[in-house]
């Protein structure tokens, strides 16, 4: 791999989900989950300059080289790579992760059928929780495919960046991406309130601005889809709040139980057989629900989600066990995601 299109190529062969290009270290994917070296040699400081600097115009060069950091998005070949090139220890470095284009039904990816009858609810709000690089993403395109392919309806779109590029099928999806086609996400959602949408998807729900106007939009009856970095369910709401005021903490708290239709956590985990599959815990919205998120601690949400399967829900552990006995992972692995479960 002596260039970069040999790299990225090299990378889709693999299904590897990212590229680590490190001076003083060979080229690294990630591959099911762990770093596996693709290169016997490690990459001198000049091999690692060069092989970033590849996918960089001159001018992204410069911008670059000012600003010691610098975020892009690349097509290829049928792929998309979303990019970060920085500094590390005085040397040049990329992570890379590889995007695969075109969404996934919900099908394809192996979630449970709740999961469509919460895309297509008509108004309020859809978060799609996880911790990092667990395929919350992924999911939240899926839901708007399923949305596209059987719905005529407006989807607006803010992300940053967009990872899956969606086309026109029953209904209409406009994709903003933030710093290219909008400002901020807080600004792409301002703007996406006058857009006549009927489904606003927000890539990330990262600040206050951005979850105040985010809710209040469900709350007037469009449908909200969006992540949350999160590692469970029941820390949701101490996550969210987080982002507010003190002042603010009531109105959230109200507009979060008026609007939540549901929430959809995940993890993505490596199968014996190579690949990854996610993992899906389901809560949805109920009286006991609603009155937990305007008053009560997230930790008692956890008995909502135990007790809830005739609204559709279920736990982290019936799915690794469905996992387990379909032997599509192992108990290590079962075990590993578990004890943040119990």
């Amino acid at each position: 791999m002596q260039n970069r299109n040999q790299l990225f190529d090299f990378a889709v062969e693999q299904h590897a989900t990212d590229i680590h290009i490190c001076a003083g270290a060979p080229v690294q994917f990630r591959i099911g989950g762990k770093l596996k070296p693709v290169t016997e040699d490690s990459l001198s400081h000049e091999k690692s300059r060069e092989l970033c600097y590849e996918m960089l115009t001159p001018e992204q060069i410069d911008a670059f080289e000012s600003n010691l950091d610098f975020d892009l998005m690349l097509a290829y070949n049928g792929s998309r790579f979303r990019i970060n090139v920085g500094y590390f220890n005085g040397a040049v470095g990329a992570t890379v992760r590889v995007l695969s284009g075109e969404p996934k039904t919900p099908d394809e990816l192996f979630l449970p059928e709740i999961v469509k009858t919460l895309a297509l609810k008509d108004k309020g709000l859809v978060l799609i929780t996880g911790s990092t690089s667990q395929g919350k993403t992924t999911t939240m395109s899926a839901m708007i495919d399923h949305i596209n392919t059987t719905q005529k309806k407006h989807i607006v779109t803010i992300e940053d960046p967009i990872e899956y590029v969606h086309t026109n099928k029953k209904g209409i999806v406009r994709q903003r991406e933030v710093g290219r086609d909008t400002k901020t996400f807080a600004t792409g959602l301002r703007a996406a309130l006058r857009q006549d949408p009927d489904v606003i998807a927000i890539g990330e729900m990262r600040d206050y601005e951005t979850i105040k106007i985010a809710l209040t939009a469900a709350e007037t009856g469009i449908m909200v889809l969006s992540t949350l970095h999160v590692i469970s369910i029941d820390k949701m709401i101490e996550r969210i709040l987080s982002y507010a005021p003190d002042e603010g903490e009531n109105t959230i708290r109200f507009l979060l139980a008026e609007t939540l239709q549901g929430v959809i956590h995940q993890e993505l985990l490596p199968l014996v057989t190579g690949g990854q599959r996610v993992a899906c815990e389901i809560m949805t919205s109920t009286t006991g629900a609603k009155n937990i998120l305007r008053r009560r601690g997230g930790y008692h949400l956890r008995t909502v989600i135990d007790t809830g399967k005739k609204h559709g829900m279920s736990t982290m552990a019936e799915s690794i066990e469905k996992l387990l006995a379909n032997n599509l992972i192992n108990s290590e692995t079962a075990k590993r995601v578990l004890v943040n479960y119990s």
